[in-house]
């Protein structure tokens, strides 16, 4: 098991480390890049979520990719291209040239979680995958932690440009070591009765129950936390330098631990008969609540409020967790990169929707006004209550259809029967492939 855990398991949580740490560093980075460059908070806003759309973009190729070649050969090949976007982006003079590196970042990075739920699937036990992709998403989130106090200090002595050289020579090396320490596992074809593509994911009544929520929640935080956390916070509460990057330190580690506390949360209620639905409702009930209080700003510290929204990014340790019991193994890494499509381009939405609503309103002594922040922030906010209505109104209906399901009558020998009421959903899973592991 520690041979299995050193040889498969860190290597794709470095890489899903260097991902983080990618997605993150922008936040740290934004204001220096912008007065080395003259940037604007709508370049900002695009240069930092490229990275979102191209993930977005690259999914579902990479999830058929996954399934047909392994985590292996996708996530090795994969972080190469990370490692040639950071070394463009280290030597790139204007805007053009940085939105290139950045999305070429963004396409070697979008296995990198992808790639770990496959190795996890392929060589862990089922019962103990919410765990798992707990300690994968913990782990790799620490790239987030290393954005901020301890990028800083890096930032200080080399500038952007270095540390984005040392970071393109970082990944080329996890690359190699993906390439030469990682074992192969050969998969045996399933046998099937049906054909096995992304319409069984997209026709899921299920998966369309939790993505909405899924993608306006988690997206959401991706985006504030790895862009506009820093602006709000310098901004509105006019945070100097040394105070905004401790914030943000441990904004990443709450972001970090949390992944892991939501992990062990979801074994523990599926250990009980609960359904980790209810927790993933439960981390939306508090994002919603934490943006209210940011938009209202009342007259207290804000950590609290911005913990929450790192806690609400690492809630794919539940919704992964949701669709590994959704979908047999064969289908998990297209079900997931189906998931991620809608998060990752929620994020990136967000983030350049929020600089496009900034730039609506004048600077201030060179700050965006708390107004500008309120719309932008309430927008989203509503959206995610929308979300959060449809994905607790289906249970009542399902309630209501259960009761008019139709009545099967099963005769014994003529001399009694039994009415066996079976909801129409339940006769749709009936029909699933014998074959596959639920």
């Amino acid at each position: 098991m520690w041979r299995l855990i050193a040889c498969a398991f860190l290597p794709f949580a470095a890489g899903y480390y260097l991902a983080y740490l990618f997605r993150t560093i922008n936040t740290l980075i934004a204001g220096r890049l912008a007065f080395d460059l003259g940037l604007g908070a709508a370049e900002m806003g695009l240069l930092t979520s490229v990275y979102f759309l191209v993930v977005m973009a690259a999914q579902i190729p990479i999830g058929m990719c996954l399934d047909r070649f392994g985590p292996r050969r996708v996530q090795g090949a994969l972080l190469a291209v990370a490692a040639a976007g950071a070394a463009l982006f280290a030597l790139s003079t204007g805007f053009l040239s940085l939105l290139i590196a950045r999305a070429m970042i963004g396409l070697g990075s979008a296995a990198s979680l992808m790639s770990g739920l496959k190795i996890i699937v392929l060589w862990f036990p089922k019962e103990r995958m919410a765990v798992i992709n707990g300690f994968m998403i913990m782990l790799g989130s620490f790239g987030a932690v290393t954005a901020t106090a301890p990028a800083e200090v890096v930032l200080d002595r080399v500038g952007w440009r270095g540390l984005f050289g040392a970071l393109a020579a970082v990944t080329a090396l996890a690359a190699v070591l993906i390439h030469v320490v990682v074992p192969e596992r050969p998969t045996r074809p399933q046998p099937s009765s049906k054909p096995v593509s992304l319409r069984t994911v997209y026709s899921d009544a299920r998966f369309w129950r939790i993505a909405p929520l899924s993608a306006t929640c988690i997206g959401s935080a991706w985006a504030l936390q790895s862009l506009w956390a820093a602006p709000w916070l310098c901004d509105v509460e006019r945070l100097n330098r040394v105070s905004l990057v401790n914030k943000l330190f441990l904004m990443a580690v709450a972001l970090s631990f949390s992944a892991l506390g939501l992990g062990v949360l979801a074994n523990w209620v599926r250990h009980r008969g609960k359904k980790t639905e209810a927790v993933l409702a439960a981390v939306a009930v508090m994002l919603i609540g934490a943006e209210l209080v940011l938009i209202l700003h009342p007259p207290w510290p804000s950590l609290l409020p911005w913990f929450v929204v790192s806690v609400a990014g690492s809630a794919t340790a539940l919704t992964y967790a949701i669709i590994g019991d959704y979908f047999p193994t064969r289908l998990v890494a297209r079900a997931n990169g189906a998931l991620n499509v809608l998060q990752f381009g929620w994020a990136f939405v967000v983030q350049y929707g929020t600089g496009l609503i900034l730039e609506h309103w004048p600077l201030e002594a060179g700050h965006y006004p708390l107004i500008a922040y309120q719309v932008a922030f309430g927008v989203n906010m509503l959206l995610q209550l929308a979300a959060l209505v449809w994905f607790s109104v289906p249970p009542l209906g399902g309630r209501k259809r259960k009761a008019e399901a139709p009545a099967i009558s099963l005769a014994a020998g003529g001399r009694s029967s039994v009415e066996v009421v079976v909801p129409a959903a339940d006769l749709v899973l009936l029909e699933g492939d014998e074959h596959a592991e639920w």
